[in-house]
């Protein structure tokens, strides 16, 4: 075992190194392997990238908020006129997602540096009737919708004669109607051209090389088949119980109503002040019969841009006294959650920092968040629960309650784990001075994760 003391260079990066049998290691790889491959066929799939930097994107008709949501979300400034189309490339820009786990780890530790979670938020131009034939620069916009990974889907609740609205009147649930057809309309198109395909290149079966080749593809023609029926039927994707292998086909064709959804009703800033809220209750009503399980969120953006711009303090306080205040820390994660995002975090003097996962991630992926090198060199992972750390104060204190875990390659990563790892040692990623005697890193593992 390499000793690495508390303060030093890659304490902060809570990785403990032991040397281990690589063998073991191998042959443990190809029974768990064996395992996920028996289960895969009735386990619940999930739908999205597998991946740890997944973005929302902002969607929905024009003039409804958009980009000044996204400009109080992210603080930065986008153009957010009065007319149509304002927006035409997206946007984009990451928040970090408010916790405070994280805030209590850094007034504990009081680390060096302090890395949050975030989330990258884009700010999509506006969805017109008839966009998935191609009106209003459709094409373009509704492939800015496939390169997301989630929508907040604003819908437009304010009356406002200045700001005018392309359909002519204010209705929200003809504009959620409008959306959702035409993303529905989109993924059928996509659907039709993949069935196509595949039926075309079943009279050609008989050029596959290996029977293997012909199962494969027929097995891949019905799970397509049965996509589409489901859409078919007025559903959307993300409505359905796939197994892992739907799922992972489903994954292929980035469909656009696979995507989860968090409706953000945007209200006059005095119904949300007055609680009137007189456009809400319709919404909800809408979103609970078609979209039961999605999540709704009113708040009034024009307020928002105030309390971010032009309050002070005081102003501010004055309204948390009255039980208002920003909505934004809830949209941002509604947006992490419907990702099904989590993170863990790392502490130490020199950072503490959160760690993005998606849920259901085990030890060995979770080390591989902090550098791919920790994924293969992965022995075991030492684990606080983070409400043992708050209530007890300290690790040693953990220790001396016996809630101090060592957890292996099975262990499933849940949410707000305070973590440190074991993983061998002559990892490529690191090497020993040969005076100092201190580990240094050819690829530091604080490199964000889109770069794994």
């Amino acid at each position: 075992m390499i000793g690495i003391p508390k303060g030093s260079l890659c304490s902060h990066h809570a990785v403990r190194f032991f040397s281990t049998s690589t063998a073991a290691l191998a042959k443990a790889t190809r029974r768990s392997g064996r395992a996920d491959a028996a289960v895969s066929a009735t386990e619940k799939g999930i739908l999205g990238r597998p991946s740890n930097n997944l973005k929302v994107g902002i969607v929905g008709m024009p003039n409804i908020g958009k980009s000044s949501l996204f400009n109080t979300l992210t603080s930065s400034s986008v153009p957010a006129e009065n007319y149509p189309f304002c927006t035409i490339d997206p946007s984009e820009a990451r928040v970090a997602v408010p916790d405070a786990r994280f805030d209590w780890l850094c007034k504990t530790y009081q680390p060096k540096k302090q890395t949050p979670a975030h989330l990258t938020v884009v700010d999509i131009a506006g969805l017109v009737r008839g966009a998935a034939q191609g009106a209003g620069l459709g094409n373009a916009f509704l492939s800015n919708v496939a390169s997301v990974d989630a929508i907040y889907h604003l819908v437009r609740g304010f009356e406002n004669d200045d700001v005018t609205h392309v359909e002519d009147t204010v209705d929200p649930i003809r504009d959620l109607e409008i959306i959702a057809e035409e993303l529905r309309l989109k993924d059928e198109e996509m659907l039709e051209r993949q069935v196509a395909e595949l039926a075309r290149q079943t009279k050609f079966a008989d050029r596959a090389k290996t029977a293997k080749e012909r199962l494969v593809r027929e097995r891949g023609d019905r799970k397509l088949e049965k996509v589409a029926n489901f859409m078919a039927q007025g559903n959307d994707v993300r409505k359905g119980e796939w197994t892992v292998p739907e799922a992972n086909v489903i994954n292929t064709l980035h469909l656009l109503t696979a995507k989860p959804m968090v409706y953000l009703c945007n209200i006059g800033e005095d119904d949300y002040l007055d609680e009137r809220r007189c456009r809400i209750p319709e919404i909800q009503a809408w979103v609970k019969n078609n979209n039961p399980s999605d999540l709704v969120i009113p708040l009034s953006v024009a307020f928002e841009t105030k309390l971010l711009n032009d309050m002070s303090p005081e102003e501010v306080a004055d309204f948390t006294e009255l039980g208002i205040s920003s909505q934004l820390p809830n949209v941002i994660l509604a947006g992490y959650k419907a990702l099904r995002l989590i993170h863990y975090f790392t502490a130490g003097p020199e950072e503490v920092r959160a760690w993005t996962l998606r849920e259901g991630t085990k030890a060995p992926q979770a080390a591989g968040v902090i550098h791919t090198d920790f994924e293969r060199g992965f022995i075991a992972a030492e684990v606080m629960k983070y409400a043992d750390l708050q209530e007890l104060g300290n690790e040693a204190q953990v220790r001396a309650a016996g809630k101090y875990l060592a957890k292996g390659k099975d262990y499933t990563v849940e949410d707000g784990d305070v973590m440190y790892y074991k993983v061998k040692k002559n990892l490529s990623c690191v090497s020993l001075h040969p005076k100092t005697k201190t580990l240094h890193y050819s690829s530091p593992p604080s490199v964000s994760s889109s770069s794994r």
